[in-house]
């Protein structure tokens, strides 16, 4: 994973991207030999001590190492996972069992002793602006006191929809403000979005794996789900889709076509088209999950499905919880032809979102601190992710396979056969480390050796240990050696 903006990098991140580009793409095999740093600097027309650079950087992401005497190598990657078997699996609700291992899971990454190498929510303020939002807030309680005294009804602040508004376009699509509505989370978008458009019995078409908080959300409301097969590099399988949808079984779906949460693939633009065509075509309502799309590694940003939305079936939903805010809460749906009936459900849901924290990220926004805080995190991001990598390609026993995210701070990881995710975890809770068990996304039973993990906190110690902890007690369940 890459990704390039030359206008905040230095000559040696430009050249590390470039070759990091290059090994992720396979022009540099695993074990083949770099060029000699010379023969690099005058190809590229840099300086030796730029490449010595660049090269130091590879090295702190796991993807290249100095041999001794004989130069950079390619260091062995792990194995990409396999393409999923084409299943449609059906269910009416989560088990009990599945509702309380989510419970203990979701404890155990807000615990505070543990070390948690799953939760996807950076968890130190260097991942975001603290100190300019506190700035802003402060400012504007000196200045304008009498904000606290307000409510922002629905659909919310007029100046941060309008800035939401203008940041549509660098995913393909244009919006008024008046086509928005500020919500408290993405969670909440999300519930709105199946409020407005099922009812109960009705079913729900989604992703599988995906995020494992849907499936207590659709309960709540009393819908039925249908998994759909999703490639770990090309996302949710259409022509499956287009089966449920010939045959009138669902009701509307739940995408995350950007960035998907865990596996951290994206879909192709032709499928993004194809995706919106049918959907228009059956009308059908897609509710897009947009919240890690302002995170993929590559520029300009893939459009989201919603930029070829004809009729207004495609609802788009993303807070700025992931990348700016976590505690603010602050969400946002353009709900195309919904967008009465949300601001409608809004109103007797939660009423209205803080004017105080909505006019701080208005501010924030406007001012273009924001995309320089994306363009640092998109890089950082990218670089531990590869670390994170190389350190299961390490550590983790033989045969171990991982998606290659397309953005983002998540991936999905499976481990050989005999492992099994859920024994795994309990037994790093008894060492006070959280990881994340397959099982939780999916209510069948297809991804009991798999984990997600997250790379959103500092590669400290810490961290660094409880992914090798982690490693060696999956080589002792499965009894095989550590290493790709």
């Amino acid at each position: 994973m890459s990704i390039i903006e030359p206008q905040e990098s230095t000559l040696y991140q430009q050249l590390a991207e470039t070759f990091a580009s290059a090994i992720h793409n396979g022009t540099w095999a695993p074990g083949s030999r770099l060029p000699a740093i010379r023969r690099v600097a005058g190809a590229h027309q840099v300086s030796v001590n730029t490449v010595l650079n660049a090269w130091q950087v590879l090295e702190d992401r796991g993807l290249i190492e100095a041999r001794p005497q004989s130069g950079y190598f390619v260091r062995t990657v792990l194995p990409a996972l396999a393409h999923p078997r084409k299943h449609l699996t059906e269910v009416t609700s989560p088990s009990s069992e599945k509702l309380d291992l989510i419970d203990t899971v979701f404890a155990a990454q807000n615990h505070p002793d543990y070390t948690n190498i799953s939760l996807a929510c950076p968890q130190n303020t260097d991942f975001y602006p603290v100190v300019k939002l506190s700035r802003i807030t402060a400012s504007l309680l000196r200045h304008h006191p009498e904000i606290i005294g307000r409510y922002a009804l629905p659909p919310g602040n007029e100046r941060l929809r309008r800035e939401v508004a203008r940041r549509t376009m660098d995913l393909g699509f244009s919006l008024t403000s008046d086509a928005i509505t500020l919500t408290h989370g993405c969670m909440e978008a999300l519930q709105l979005a199946l409020r407005a458009v099922t009812r109960p019995g009705d079913c729900v078409g989604l992703e599988t794996p995906t995020y494992f908080y849907l499936f207590p959300l659709l309960a709540s409301l009393g819908l039925k789900s249908v998994e759909i097969p999703t490639d770990p590099e090309r996302g949710l399988s259409l022509d499956a889709l287009e089966m449920l949808l010939r045959e009138k079984r669902l009701n509307a779906l739940i995408v995350m076509p950007n960035v998907q949460n865990p596996l951290g693939c994206s879909m192709t633009l032709a499928d993004k088209k194809r995706l919106a065509q049918q959907v228009n075509q059956y009308q059908i309502p897609l509710i897009e999950d947009g919240l890690y799309s302002e995170l993929q590694f590559c520029w300009p940003l893939t459009p989201a499905v919603k930029a070829f939305d004809r009729d207004g079936w495609v609802m788009y939903c993303s807070s700025f919880t992931k990348t700016l805010a976590p505690d603010f809460r602050l969400g946002w749906i353009a709900a195309g032809r919904f967008t009465a009936e949300i601001a409608r459900l809004k109103a007797v849901s939660s009423m209205a979102e803080p004017a105080l924290l909505s006019e701080t990220l208005a501010q924030f926004l406007a001012s273009g601190g924001y995309d320089h805080h994306l363009r640092s995190l998109r890089r950082r991001y990218a670089a531990q992710l590869d670390e994170a990598r190389g350190l299961i390609a390490r550590h983790f026993p033989r045969g171990t396979r991982a998606t290659l995210p397309q953005g983002g701070f998540v991936f999905w990881v499976e481990l050989p056969g005999t492992v099994d995710s859920v024994t795994l975890f309990h037994r790093l809770l008894q060492e006070k480390i959280c990881v994340t068990p397959g099982e939780l996304y999916t209510l069948s039973d297809r991804c009991h050796n798999a984990l997600r993990l997250s790379c959103c906190y500092p590669f400290d110690e810490r961290y660094c240990y409880a992914l090798k902890r982690t490693g060696a007690l999956a080589c002792d369940m499965s009894g095989l050696a550590p290493g790709a």
